[in-house]
């Protein structure tokens, strides 16, 4: 977890839009690969590589099925996963309702250390 609560596993824009589509499914749902890949727009190399950064965290499984042509790769969010996604988009939100609260006097508003006083100043939930 990075200083400003944002889960950097998650962070990288690949791997949020594959977080968000698998959390959009319900609890159990899955996609198999070849669905996620078109709705993602990633070749099957690097979303191959996003899926084993997101599995390496527990935030997704793979499962593959049959063999040869048959074969197919199903993708799941899991629970763990989920509540990844979850405190993510709380830190999310809290940065950017930090950021359009008034400003101190003490840190210009544009700066990391602005950001970094508002964030230190703010009750955790």
């Amino acid at each position: 977890m990075s200083e400003d609560g944002l889960d950097p596993v998650i962070h990288a824009p690949a791997r949020l839009r594959i977080a968000v589509t698998l959390a959009a499914l319900r609890d159990g749902d899955n996609l198999s690969f070849t669905k996620l890949q078109d709705l993602i727009g990633l070749t099957p190399g690097n979303l191959i590589t996003h899926l084993r950064k997101l599995e390496d965290a527990g935030y997704v499984t793979t499962a593959k099925n049959g063999s040869g042509v048959t074969a197919r790769t199903s993708v799941a969010l899991t629970v763990g996963g989920r509540a990844a996604l979850e405190r993510y988009t709380t830190a999310l939100r809290q940065l950017l309702d930090l950021a359009s609260q008034p400003q101190t006097r003490d840190a210009q508003p544009d700066t990391p250390a602005g950001v970094q006083n508002r964030l230190r100043d703010t009750p955790q939930k």
